[in-house]
Order: structure tokens, then C-alpha cells, then sequence
């Protein structure tokens, strides 16, 4: 066992890191919001000496997390799908719970030999790695970032009701939240089947959890005897803070929308191949083909000597030898292309130049005989690169949630026809409001809409 001091250590070291790879989300009265939350938790913790920290990240990703010593955090993707404060604070207990039972320090070893989302490492070009986002993915991935076992969650799952029960809170959200992961785990599972693209799995917060998990119901039940409340929901207080929240994709990162993708401020769109699975990782965008044999990657390089896109790939790429290369002109802008090798394997490799940037292109497979079968799909997606149009602007700009008074002629088809949700609008809409599958809008409550 660590002790604390190096507990402490290790959160203090790598809350930046964590803050670089994902972003703080840029709303300091949501995130005091949620800092006053986890607050009146840890104030009722076993370990109520350390100061808390709680952190609302700029990510559409379902997921929470915390690291040793009291930094907690929460990505506004899940927050959009929580429906009170009391399962903001059921979140939030149960990764205060994985904090004072000190998981973290106990699954460091398991956490060192994760090494989480990056499949491309074998066929990437140093330049465009990040060293830093690896490392700290090597660190803390496994057991951090992607659940622990199932002991561990069920340990802090108690500790979080408890919690939840001495705050004043329904100590039952926690059961509230298992519902909402797993009806994101099923309409995952089913956009993936509709893509023609094969489900991974759902990794995040709580995935041990079985449905209808009696120990669970058992641990939530026992921290009945902790209320000193009838156990507050707060819905209404929850959804006017995440009114006018960012929605998938910020504009800082930029909008994937079915197999495009907008950046506008990089002023830029390109398509990949369709029903590809598009990654918007934070130093480059990756694209997996739906039997995961094939992959396309791009990043973009500050433009600083005059070269032409040929002696880019030669001198800032240390590529030197490039078989069937040729120079192109697609959209008006310039690039080379050709064939060469990346730590044995066979790979497109293109750079093309948009305004002050090259944008660098990189397509491999797991074998050459597939390499030559998903090329055709590498260059049209090379020369698919353009500079953003007139009416793109609206596709790059990033979506919100609105909180809406549902009136007596509203329902989901028609919230959908209004919403800018590319993908199963219906679904997604009812997953936010806690309809999924097939529940309906009723006439009077607060709901959320996306535009």
C-alpha cells in the first residue's frame, strides 16, 4: 500500500495531465454548481480531512472518474443524460466512495499496464503521437478511467449511498443512474448493429454492474437507516444548470455529424469512409472501419518553411521513401500521396495543405491484402479534405441543450424534426429525458430538447 503523502502525489500530479487531455468545460457556474454538490458529500466521507476537488470535463464522453486523493470528475456527456441533482450526487458519492477506500492506490499496478485507445500506435509517425495523452493513459486507463472490479464498485456503491442517505439525498439515484448506463449501453449496441459496425462494449462508469443487480438494490436498501431526510430529488434545480450545455461535439474540437466532420475555426470539412467509427481524439481525428481492420487517422502541422507537400512528407515526416507517389490538386487545394512503410506495415501516407496547416493523412490495415482493398477508401477520403462552405458554417457550430415546458401538442417525433441530432434524433432525445425505449413527452413537465 501507498502511503498518503504519495497518494496525494499522484492526484496532484495528474490532474493536469488530465485537464490537458480532456478539457475543463468553460461554465464556472456549472462547475461551482457541481463543486457544491460533491462538496456536501465529502463533508459526510469517511475521509472528510482532504479537499475535495470536483471537475466538470469538456467531453461528450459517458463517463466519471477520480483520481487518488480527492480529484473527482465528471464529463458533461454524462451530465446531459442525468435527470436530478440527486443523481448528479449519486455520481459523484460513488467516485468520493472510490476515494476513501483508496481503490485508486490499490490498482495502480493494474492501472500501469492499461494502455487505452491507442489501437493506431503501431502505424502512427512519432510527429503526430502524443507522448504526454499515452503516458497518462498508460497510468491510470485500466482501473481509473474504466471501472474497477467488481468488489471495488460494489464497495463503493455502499459507500456512495451512504453518503447520498447523510446528505440528504435519495440514496436510490444511485439505482436511478445504473439505469440510464444501461440504456446507453443498449442503444449503443443498437446504432452499432444499424452502422454494420460491431459494439465493443460499454467500459465506463459502473460497467460491472449486471441488470436488476440485487446487490446493488441490497447496498442502496441498507443506507435507508443514514437518511436524515425524506431524501431530496431536485430536478428542477438540476435541469436550470445544464440549461444552454454544450451538446456532443464542442466547436473547439469540432462537429462529427454521421461520416463528416466540420471544424470551424480550423475552417475545414472532410468525409470519411461510411459507417466508419469516427474517434475525435484531442491531437488528430481516426476513423475505424466497422470490422476494425482498417483505419485512417489525420492531424494538422503548422505550415513554417516554404515546402511543397512532397518535401513536407520527406522532411518533417523523415518519410523518405514513398512508393507511387503523386502530386494532386482536389478542392483547390494542393497534396501529395504514395505508399511507404511504418514499423512493417504498409501504409498511406498524404499530406495536403489548407491555408497555413498541412493536414497529414495516414491509412493502414491489419494485412497488405486488405491494405489494397480499403486504399480506394483512404484516397477518397484524402481528397475529400476541403475548406468549410457557406452552408456548412450551421453544421459546425455545436449543439445545446434547451430546457423546455412541454405543451399538450408536443411529442418526440416532432422535437426530433426541430432538433439538429444527426443520429437516431428520436432516441436520443428520450434517452436524455429518461424515456428510452419508447416513452412519451407529457404535457406540463420540464424537458430537455437539443438545437
Amino acid at each position: 500500500m501507498f502511503g498518503e503523502d504519495t497518494e496525494l502525489e499522484m492526484g496532484r500530479t495528474n490532474h493536469p495531465k488530465i485537464i490537458a487531455e480532456y478539457g475543463r468545460y468553460d461554465d464556472e457556474q456549472l462547475q461551482t454548481y457541481v463543486q457544491s454538490v460533491g462538496e456536501k458529500l465529502a463533508s459526510v466521507s469517511h475521509r472528510k480531512d482532504l479537499v475535495y476537488r470536483f471537475t466538470v470535463l469538456d467531453s461528450p464522453v459517458i463517463n466519471a472518474f477520480a483520481l487518488p486523493g480527492g480529484y473527482v470528475y465528471i464529463t458533461r456527456g454524462l451530465m446531459a443524460y442525468l435527470n436530478s441533482e440527486a443523481e448528479l450526487a449519486a455520481v459523484l458519492g460513488h467516485e468520493i466512495g472510490h476515494v476513501t477506500a483508496r481503490h485508486g492506490v490499490r490498482q495502480q499496478s493494474a492501472a500501469q499496464a492499461a494502455n487505452i485507445g491507442y489501437t493506431l500506435g503501431s502505424i502512427l509517425i512519432p510527429e503526430l503521437r502524443n507522448a504526454g495523452s499515452q503516458n497518462i493513459f498508460n497510468m491510470l486507463g485500466g482501473a481509473l478511467l474504466s471501472g474497477y472490479g467488481r468488489e471495488h464498485e460494489l464497495e463503493s456503491d455502499r459507500l456512495g449511498a451512504e453518503y447520498l442517505a447523510r446528505a440528504g439525498y435519495d440514496p436510490h439515484a444511485m439505482i436511478d443512474v445504473i439505469t440510464v448506463l444501461k440504456n446507453q449501453e443498449i442503444f449503443a449496441a443498437a446504432e452499432a448493429k444499424k452502422q454494420g459496425r460491431e459494439y465493443q462494449g460499454y467500459h465506463g462508469l459502473f460497467a460491472s454492474h449486471p441488470d436488476n443487480d440485487t446487490r446493488l438494490q441490497g447496498v442502496v436498501a441498507a443506507a435507508d437507516k443514514y437518511k436524515v431526510t425524506d431524501g431530496k430529488i431536485d430536478r428542477t434545480a438540476y435541469l436550470d444548470h445544464i440549461a444552454g450545455m454544450t451538446f456532443g461535439d464542442s466547436e473547439e474540437q469540432g462537429i462529427r455529424s454521421e461520416n463528416h466532420f466540420y471544424h470551424l475555426a480550423m475552417g475545414f470539412a472532410v468525409d470519411f469512409p461510411e459507417k466508419w467509427h469516427i474517434n475525435n481524439n484531442p491531437d488528430s481525428l481516426q476513423a475505424v472501419a466497422p470490422d476494425g481492420k482498417a483505419v485512417v487517422e489525420m492531424g494538422a502541422a503548422d505550415l513554417n518553411r516554404k515546402l511543397t507537400p512532397e518535401q513536407f512528407i520527406k522532411q518533417r515526416l523523415k518519410i523518405t521513401t514513398i512508393r507511387s507517389g503523386q502530386s494532386f490538386n482536389s478542392h483547390g487545394l494542393d497534396g501529395y500521396t504514395g505508399i511507404a512503410l511504418a514499423q512493417d506495415k504498409t501504409v498511406r501516407v498524404a499530406v495536403v495543405y489548407l491555408k497555413d496547416k498541412a493536414y497529414i493523412f495516414f491509412g493502414g490495415a491489419e494485412t497488405s491484402t486488405l491494405f489494397t482493398s480499403y486504399d480506394p477508401a483512404f484516397l477518397k477520403t484524402i481528397q475529400s479534405l476541403h475548406s468549410l462552405r457557406e452552408d456548412e458554417i450551421k453544421l459546425a457550430q455545436e449543439l445545446k441543450i434547451q430546457i423546455l415546458r412541454v405543451g399538450k401538442n408536443d411529442n418526440y417525433a416532432s422535437w426530433a424534426k426541430q432538433s439538429r441530432i444527426s443520429n437516431s434524433p428520436i432516441q436520443q432525445l428520450r434517452l436524455l429525458n429518461g424515456d428510452y425505449p419508447n416513452g412519451e413527452l407529457q404535457s406540463g413537465q420540464l424537458a430537455k430538447q437539443v438545437r
